[in-house]
């Protein structure tokens, strides 16, 4: 396949060539027609691509309802400080990356080989066992899940005998297109020409455009978006409302506190001969009497104030079970069971039974960490030379959350065991009863030649025989003159 720099440049000698001299490099094409706007808008408002620099709280803007609830923007410098203000989702998504991590890589052997679904390993595999100087595959696998989880998309390319994890929103995708050259992206015929990476984003003036073939790079998105082809998207995305009140609902919780752990209260009758006096009045009472240090000090009014309680506390508006609900709701979006990342939601009633904690460690390793691992092994196996007849795959064996799944693996080997030894006692040799039996597919079995089994033999008729062995070929003939036995050797006197 041709260098991804040379079919740009093919294309682009082909668009400039109806024009007279009109031709451009490919930082400049790059620049016209890959790089996205500096302001994406939708639903109204203008949310900001590819910006990092400043405060990272900076880039949760405030939009709606007066200024009282924070919109979160759509990239990963948001997305990123957002999770930081919400434990729930910051504890789900560390209870994804933690699990994935434990994992390790193999090859095993594709279904229709003679040894199928055989685990092996080669030296290939020590990219993945040290990535990068100083890392393992626990440290590789746990920043390429962070950078799902926030971003949707995930990037690691190989140079020589290491790997580079690309941070998502600084790398984009370059597709080629013959039949819509100007917007290929869902075009019939559309390919990935290759990736394209600016350090410091895409409005950096001085970041330099690297670009990448597809065969050295890993793309890892396993929550496709239905609306853009081979794009991902985060997990967190639905998730955003329900974020947003869980932010509400601490910093309500903090104000509560701030106010003396008490709600609002409106003071009657405070002296209004001035503005200042009544100033000062106030000042005096907020200098006093807010704040978790003047909690539950004495409050003293002169003739004809009267204080009085407006809004609700924590326990008048079931704060617990508010804030608790918003929180499974976000875990429940992670795929990570409530009980796993240790909510109080997640803790109740018999939720924490064996049998109960059991079949819910089981549906998440069956709906979640399973499917991700194969998707996850897929991906990476575009930067892995896999041996022929072949795929990347993942050991679970040192994943302490699959450790129960040993008793079934046991139980599965034993009735793999009688199935194989029922398959050769009925006429089927030994090794074609392996492969059937461990494949699932009766079609590799291979019966024994002349060989049929008694039940399927006529009542009363001899059992057929068994193939004569083949004959023993004769000993070859001595030649020469024999050698003499050595015959021992009679003592005297009878040996005595």
């Amino acid at each position: 396949m041709a260098s991804l720099r040379s079919r740009i440049s093919t294309e682009l000698s082909r668009m400039g060539s109806k024009g007279a001299e009109d031709r451009s490099s490919i930082d400049t094409w790059i620049t016209d027609y890959l790089l996205p706007s500096n302001v994406m808008n939708y639903n109204g408002y203008s949310y900001g691509f590819g910006q990092q620099q400043g405060n990272p709280n900076d880039l949760i803007q405030s939009y709606m309802l007066g200024q009282k609830t924070k919109e979160i923007a759509g990239t990963l410098p948001a997305y990123s400080a957002a999770i930081q203000k919400s434990p729930a989702a910051f504890s789900a998504e560390s209870v994804r990356a933690s699990v994935l991590s434990q994992v390790r890589f193999t090859f095993r052997n594709r279904r229709r080989t003679a040894t199928a679904r055989r685990l092996f390993g080669t030296s290939e595999l020590d990219i993945l066992d040290n990535p990068w100087p100083g890392a393992v595959t626990g440290d590789l696998i746990s920043m390429m899940e962070w950078h799902v989880g926030l971003a949707g998309n995930s990037y690691v390319t190989r140079q020589g005998k290491r790997l580079r994890v690309l941070r998502p929103d600084w790398t984009a995708i370059l597709y080629g297109s013959q039949r819509e050259p100007d917007d290929p992206t869902l075009a019939f015929d559309a390919e990935i020409l290759g990736y394209v990476y600016v350090n410091g984003g895409f409005h950096n003036p001085k970041g330099r455009a690297e670009t990448i073939t597809p065969e050295n790079m890993c793309h890892w998105f396993p929550l496709p978006d239905p609306l853009c082809a081979g794009i991902g998207i985060s997990w967190l995305t639905p998730a955003v409302r329900e974020m947003q009140a869980d932010m509400a609902a601490s910093e309500h919780k903090l104000n509560f506190f701030k106010n003396g752990a008490s709600p609002n209260m409106v003071i009657k009758g405070l002296p209004n001969q001035s503005r200042k006096a009544f100033e000062e009045a106030v000042d005096t009472l907020e200098a006093r009497h807010t704040g978790v240090a003047n909690a539950y000090r004495t409050l003293y009014l002169a003739a004809g104030a009267d204080v009085s309680v407006v809004g609700s506390n924590l326990q008048q508006m079931d704060f617990a079970s508010t804030q608790g609900q918003g929180e499974t709701r976000i875990t429940a979006l992670s795929r990570v069971p409530a009980i796993m990342v240790g909510l109080s939601e997640g803790l109740k009633g018999a939720a924490l039974n064996a049998g109960n904690f059991g079949q819910v460690r089981r549906m998440f390793a069956d709906t979640w960490v399973f499917p991700t691992l194969q998707n996850l092994s897929s991906s990476l196996a575009t930067i892995i030379n896999v041996p022929k007849d072949a795929e990347l795959w993942y050991d679970v064996l040192d994943m302490p959350i699959l450790r129960e799944d040993a008793l079934d693996a046991a139980a599965i080997t034993q009735q793999l065991a009688t199935t194989i030894g029922g398959l050769v006692r009925d006429g089927f040799t030994p090794e074609s009863s392996v492969a059937a039996a461990t494949a699932g597919d009766m079609s590799l079995l291979v019966p024994i030649p002349g060989w049929i089994s008694v039940q399927l033999q006529p009542g009363g008729s001899a059992p057929a025989a068994v193939p004569a062995a083949p004959p023993v070929a004769p000993a070859p003939p001595v030649t020469g003159k024999p050698t003499p036995a050595i015959m021992p050797k009679k003592k005297p006197n009878g040996g005595k």
